[in-house]
């Protein structure tokens, strides 16, 4: 660090103390943290300014960039012009009174944007920079946080326009993407017996059943005979002539063409689009690939390809494992490609290899991972910091497919990495691109778009959900949030769907949310298997136990906004175990109690839990003295058993936030949402506690709070997508 940027603590500057005292103050109120004062601190003693007004400057705007990290901004967005001291007092949310005391004291210059420019601990945007903070433009930066966006936009433009196919490739992977989406006439036979309604609805049913993008295309009159006189599904296999591809467009086949093509892919869609479907269907056309590639190159000797699953939490790895387990069983492979393809799937700590205590990991840019393809499923949670050293592990050989839902809540952290991905997604793609997409999947209604974005060719909407029919409330639900139509999210949940229950918040309907939870957390502790409340019982088969009562709490959930007060996640969780006790179903003297759900709130590599698992306390009938274990279910699907003084930091898990809440689905889902209105509220919030819905969703909310969460969309402060645009390869 130049001599600039030294600390002289011998000579403590005595016009730096008002700003100090007003950084105290702002904690005190609640307008700061701690560690955002102490920021404000440093940058001050590293800068000596000698006038008030660069003071004052300077130990405001860095105390505020550190707390705008916090609130999940990657940067501070300065004005361009106008009032600073009014800007700065509407950033912190200051009442009049605190606004009047700002402004007594503030000294600012008209010229404060030289003045920002001009401190030692303010750099220029260059890679060089080794000053704390960087102001690239308009925004201020914490000068680590400025760096991952230049280090990741360059890594993945790099990647993004790399080509992963041959030419030579074309037609056979074009064949297996067709063997892989090949329609399902058994299903679609059973649907067909099903449907019930005139010729209009009929209609309506095939085109999207068929997927059908030109219906004005297709032979109607002979399409209705066929399903006239069909008897069997075999007979509906003439619609391959009747339906060509090439009036039709499934984005799945789109989005799994796309990923073979690129070296860096991203998939979105909403619940119930298929995206695990399409992943699966991804990894064995890619396996296919890459035996195509080792013929190409006569290589007998060269390893099959290996491929790795992560999502940032257990809860979220635990569903993906199931989830691709599930839709492997169905798919219609060679069994040797489907050996191939992985069922297990991790964290992205585990992946990287956490180091206790350290916030590096075990693989990064001179230790890289050992993979070929590596997919990453719920990729809305991942934070730019994970994003950036996740990306800095793979070789450079190694393929990138990120999978979520862009309209979720982002990460916890800072950053909104998908969403400012997602940002150049075009309804169409560059010339070339379309070209390649149409010979691969034989859809022509792929559109070429002449001007496009940095990342759009390998970008891919998933837009059909195969969960939420016409009949399902929660999927129009969903779709109302997302879009921010106040107007037709009432027009839903005051319709008739079997599927949606609403509720005010008056008191009536708030002690009725806690009996119908009674009644539904019922389920997994009245289970018992023929072994259970046995003793000396075998180890394998506690785990049964285990998993059965995991897999039963599973299915009921309570999601809260917020996590203090009447409606929050923990007054929330000891009424909820006051009900269970009121039935006589748990006993909450003690703070361990048999049947009692914990979710970890802290990652322990050593015990290999992590934030956000969840696990539930039993008696271990396998061993003689019964003592209390708490059993988690694994990524892999497999029990872990840790003692109750072993179990990293956790909380009552009957309630959980809804940001906790992300990369998981219950059967029945409970939101509660605050009596008043908070700016933790979001549409982004609303909509992913609704998602969480798998087959009913009970929302307890008055209406006036939602309709300001739902007309709240949030914005998070990132430069991204300028660096995306900015950066060269």
């Amino acid at each position: 660090m130049t001599e600039q940027l030294k600390v002289n603590q011998s000579s403590p500057n005595v016009l730096s103390q008002p700003v100090v005292h007003e950084l105290s103050t702002l904690v005190s109120e609640g307008k700061l943290r701690a560690i955002d004062m102490q920021f404000g601190k440093l940058m001050l003693q590293l800068s000596r300014p000698a006038e008030p007004c660069s003071q004052w400057l300077i130990g405001l705007m860095a105390a505020l960039v550190s707390y705008e990290l916090g609130q999940g901004n990657i940067c501070l967005v300065l004005p361009p012009h106008g009032d600073l001291q009014s800007w700065l007092c509407q950033r912190l949310g200051l009442s009049t009174e605190q606004r009047h005391r700002l402004s007594s004291q503030w000294i600012v210059r008209d010229q404060w944007q030289s003045d920002l420019k001009a401190f030692a601990v303010v750099g220029e945007p260059t890679r060089r920079s080794a000053t704390p903070m960087i102001l690239d433009g308009e925004s201020l930066y914490i000068q680590r946080y400025w760096y991952y966006e230049q280090s990741l936009a360059s890594a993945l433009v790099k990647m993004a326009q790399n080509s992963a196919i041959e030419r030579e490739h074309h037609a056979q992977l074009a064949a297996t993407l067709e063997q892989l989406f090949k329609r399902d006439y058994r299903l679609l036979f059973q649907l067909w017996q099903q449907q019930s309604g005139g010729e209009a609805d009929t209609k309506n049913w095939l085109v999207s059943a068929l997927d059908i993008a030109e219906p004005q295309s297709v032979d109607w009159s002979a399409i209705f005979t066929l399903f006239e006189n069909v008897n069997s599904p075999s007979q509906l296999e003439s619609l391959d002539t009747l339906v060509p591809n090439s009036v039709c467009l499934n984005w799945q086949k789109v989005a799994a063409a796309v990923a073979l093509s690129k070296q860096f892919a991203i998939i979105s869609g909403g619940p119930g689009t298929g995206k695990t479907t399409t992943v699966v269907k991804l990894l064995a056309a890619a396996i296919e690939q890459s035996k195509l590639t080792r013929n190409l190159q006569k290589d007998d000797q060269a390893q099959s390809m290996v491929i790795q699953l992560v999502a940032p939490t257990g809860k979220a790895a635990a569903r993906l494992t199931e989830s691709i387990g599930g839709a492997l069983q169905k798919l219609p492979i060679d069994p040797e490609i489907k050996a191939l393809i992985p069922t297990k799937a991790s964290t992205i700590h585990r992946l990287l290899g956490a180091i206790p205590n350290n916030p590096e990991f075990k693989h990064h840019s001179r230790n890289p991972l050992h993979l070929d393809m590596l997919v990453v499923d719920e990729a809305s949670m991942v934070d730019l910091s994970m994003m950036v050293k996740l990306v800095d592990a793979l070789p450079k050989h190694a393929r990138l497919v990120l999978l979520g839902d862009k309209d979720q809540l982002s990460s916890v952290e800072a950053g909104a990495v998908l969403g400012d991905l997602f940002s150049f997604h075009r309804p169409g793609y560059s010339e070339a691109t379309q070209q390649l997409l149409t010979q691969l999947t034989g859809y022509q209604q792929v559109r070429a778009q002449s001007s496009i974005g940095v990342l759009t060719d390998n970008l891919c909407l998933l837009q059909k959900s195969y969960r939420f029919d016409a009949q399902s409330g929660i999927g129009q639900l969903a779709r109302a949030v997302n879009i921010g139509s106040t107007s037709q999210y009432h027009k839903i949940k005051d319709g008739n769907f079997s599927d949606i229950e609403r509720y005010s918040l008056d008191s009536e309907y708030y002690s009725q949310l806690f009996k119908q939870l009674g009644k539904r957390f019922r389920a997994y502790l009245d289970h018992q298997s023929s072994q259970d409340m046995e003793s000396d019982v075998p180890e394998s088969q506690m785990f049964e136990i285990a998993k059965a009562k995991l897999k039963l709490f599973q299915t009921t959930r309570l999601l809260c906004a917020v996590r203090e007060g009447e409606f929050g996640v923990v007054q929330c969780n000891r009424r909820i175990e006051r009900e269970l006790a009121a039935q006589r179903l748990i006993q909450p003297s003690e703070l361990w109690y048999v049947g009692r759900p914990i979710m970890v709130t802290q990652n322990d590599h050593s015990l290999g839990l992590f934030n956000g698992d969840i696990g539930i306390c039993l008696i271990d009938q396998s061993n003689p003295e019964g003592r209390l274990k708490v059993y988690f279910e694994l990524p892999d699907g497999n029990i872990k058993a840790v003692l109750p003084s072993r179990v990293p930091a956790h909380e009552t898990g009957f309630a959980m936030t809804i940001h906790k809440s992300q990369g998981s689905e219950f059967d029945a889902t409970y939101m509660l949402l605050p009596q008043n209105y908070t700016p933790l509220l979001s549409r982004e919030l609303v909509y992913t506690g609704i998602t969480r819905a798998k087959k009913s969703l009970h929302l307890y909310a008055n209406t006036d709070v939602i309709d300001r969460a739902i007309n709240s969309p949030t914005q998070r402060a990132s430069g991204l997508a300028r660096a995306l645009e900015k950066t060269k390869v």
